[in-house]
């Protein structure tokens, strides 16, 4: 299936919920959909599906004209993070529910029903009530309803939110399983930048009613077209700093500091407005000169959280805000002095719109492991 949308827009009243954008899904594979709250992720699947109808443009499915064409008559599932199941029903007979709308074979029904169970680690839950099931128990028949169709387009609006973290993790790594022969076009709505990495494919990046960015999920995370891309696709978001150019491999801070640049040279004239991007787990930080550092930031330790395998310490640098995310555990007195330190290959450059101008380069190791991908 190739779903191409053309000059959508939606407004509701005097507010627009989506500006004119244009947007073509990759078929056969997953499409995430990446922004903060009220970005416009739930209105577009809305409009995707028929649900609701744009106020412009088109919806093209294969070349063919679907913009006015109702949910019923259009070829998908969709799944909402607020999972619904029929109470009065067995889980089987939830999942065979939409088989028997399209008057399946008794025994297609079965077949269909127990590989579905098979594959999301329910087929021993087939003949208890929904009411009997756990959270996740309960979001796994939801999807495999959905998924028992076998649409050529599966919309999941958030669907693993409302799980604890372990079960997150499990539904995310089988739902991207379950897709990997490529004969379904996928369109995920998340806010977390990990999950969007996680689930791979293509990344869609919005913000306010707006796409801002778009392409392979890895790309768009290492290459952030905008400052504001890279707020997004960052949790903690990316720390920027306001700089001016000094010299072809250098950078002065706002704040007083020079910072250099990894190469290729910059060709912006000295003294022309900038901006520095620093990604919080490329922070290191010391308490003592160490020898060779060649960009740090005298700073101030205002609050430190521990996170399991990780620790957050949140930092004053003048007038500066900044976050450091440090690998294990690591507890730092309120108010301590400590240097927090960056490579020149890991700092990012924006011009004064917050257009990028240079990324680091992404490493990408390879594992060499049955199951990867």
């Amino acid at each position: 299936m190739i779903l191409e949308l053309k000059q959508i827009s939606l407004k509701v009243g005097a507010e627009t919920h989506l500006y004119p954008l244009d947007l073509k899904l990759v078929p056969g594979s997953i499409n995430v959909l990446l922004g903060p709250t009220q970005a416009g992720k739930t209105t577009l699947m809305r409009v995707i599906a028929g649900l609701d109808r744009p106020s412009s443009g088109q919806i093209l499915v294969d070349g063919v004209d679907l913009t006015g064409v109702s949910v019923r008559e259009r070829k998908l599932a969709m799944v909402y993070q607020q999972f619904v199941n029929y109470p009065a029903m067995t889980v089987y007979e939830n999942i065979a529910a939409p088989l028997r709308m399209q008057h399946c074979a008794k025994q297609q029904i079965h077949q269909r029903v127990t590989e579905i169970a098979e594959k999301l680690h329910i087929d021993h839950l087939l003949q208890r009530l929904p009411g009997a099931l756990s959270g996740g128990q309960q979001q796994r028949c939801a999807l495999a309803r959905a998924l028992v169709k076998r649409a050529p387009l599966v919309l999941l609006d958030e669907p693993l939110v409302n799980l604890d973290y372990k079960l997150r993790e499990e539904l995310r790594t089988e739902l991207a399983s379950l897709f990997v022969d490529g004969k379904t076009t996928v369109v995920y709505a998340t806010t977390e930048p990990q999950e969007a990495l996680l689930l791979g494919g293509h990344t869609v990046v919005l913000d306010a009613g707006r796409i801002i960015q778009t392409g392979p999920t890895l790309a768009t995370y290492s290459q952030p077209a905008t400052v504001r891309a890279a707020a997004i696709f960052n949790d903690p978001p990316m720390n920027i700093l306001a700089a001016s150019v000094e010299d072809e491999q250098h950078v002065r801070l706002a704040s007083g500091p020079l910072l250099e640049i990894a190469a290729p040279a910059l060709t912006l004239a000295p003294g022309t407005k900038c901006q520095v991007g620093i990604r919080c787990n490329h922070f290191a930080l010391s308490q003592t000169q160490e020898a060779g550092v060649r960009n740090r930031l005298d700073c101030r330790v205002e609050l430190t959280e521990l996170s399991g395998s990780e620790t957050y310490v949140h930092l004053h640098h003048g007038a500066h805000s900044l976050v450091a995310q440090l690998p294990g555990v690591h507890v730092y007195a309120i108010d301590a002095a400590v240097q927090a330190c960056v490579t020149p290959e890991n700092v990012f450059l924006f011009d004064g719109a917050g257009q990028l101008l240079r990324a680091p380069s992404l490493t990408v190791k390879k594992e060499h492991a049955h199951g990867t991908h």
